[in-house]
């Protein structure tokens, strides 16, 4: 086997016409030594696939270990099950868990990526909080999804996600685009919900004002309703939203 890698053979008695190395006598027999186009092209691929095996070939791309502000963070990527799977990249607290989980959407121009890009999950991480970013339909990995022409669907898509990937007590943040999922999710007081961080949500003209008062939330340790917040229409203040004991700031 070494002898085919390098490319060589040897041949014992006589001589053979082509190419030929010199002839070294050994005792009553002679050796002679020849190596052909192929035999060398042979000694190139070998050497090359060594160098291959010596630099090492890049591990999976699902899978991304980040040296982010300390520790290592290890953000974990998959499809949620079912007919129109949901890809997603989560992170877990590096430390005591919290006791909320940060849902990340994204806008028209955005996907999962972005909060990994940003250092987003990974700051989450280490914060001690579990956080999962969604692409969703139509976007980064995540394949169309019929559900998503209705609002009724994309409330039950959205809920049917965070069932699958058994998120509780989620603070769902929502830029632009992805209000189109969450305020009619929001709207239906779904229970896995423990705040919402809105930024600049699309689709606020398809709801009532009454509709916004019937959703509450804990804003300086009083229970007031979104409607009381300028943000659902303008995001020209900062604006500080307690929830469940914990401070979501926007602005």
């Amino acid at each position: 086997m070494v002898a085919a890698l390098f490319g060589c053979w040897f041949r014992v008695g006589g001589a053979r016409s082509g190419v030929s190395g010199p002839v070294i006598p050994v005792g009553r027999t002679v050796v002679q030594t020849s190596m052909s186009r192929s035999q060398v092209a042979l000694l190139g691929l070998g050497l090359l696939l060594m160098l291959l095996l010596y630099v090492g070939l890049p591990g999976p791309p699902e899978q991304t270990s980040w040296l982010w502000g300390g520790p290592n963070v290890t953000i974990l990527a998959g499809l949620t099950p079912g007919n129109s799977p949901i890809f997603y990249r989560e992170v877990l607290p590096l430390h005591r868990a919290r006791r909320v989980e940060v849902v990340l959407l994204h806008g028209k121009a955005f996907n999962s990526h972005t909060w990994e890009q940003l250092g987003t999950l990974q700051l989450l991480a280490q914060r001690g909080y579990r956080a999962v970013a969604l692409d969703l339909p139509g976007f980064g990995n995540s394949a169309p999804s019929k559900e998503a022409s209705t609002e009724a669907g994309r409330a039950e898509l959205l809920e049917r996600v965070l069932q699958d990937l058994e998120v509780r007590n989620a603070v769902l943040v929502s830029p632009s685009l992805s209000g189109r999922y969450a305020l009619p999710f929001l709207i239906q007081g779904h229970h896995q919900l423990r705040g919402f961080v809105p930024i600049a949500p699309a689709s606020t003209q398809n709801y009532t004002q009454e509709q916004f008062w019937a959703v509450k939330v804990l804003g300086g340790g009083f229970p007031k309703v979104l409607a009381c917040y300028p943000w659902l229409e303008s995001w020209q203040e900062r604006t500080q939203v307690s929830l469940g004991g914990h401070t979501a700031s926007s602005g």
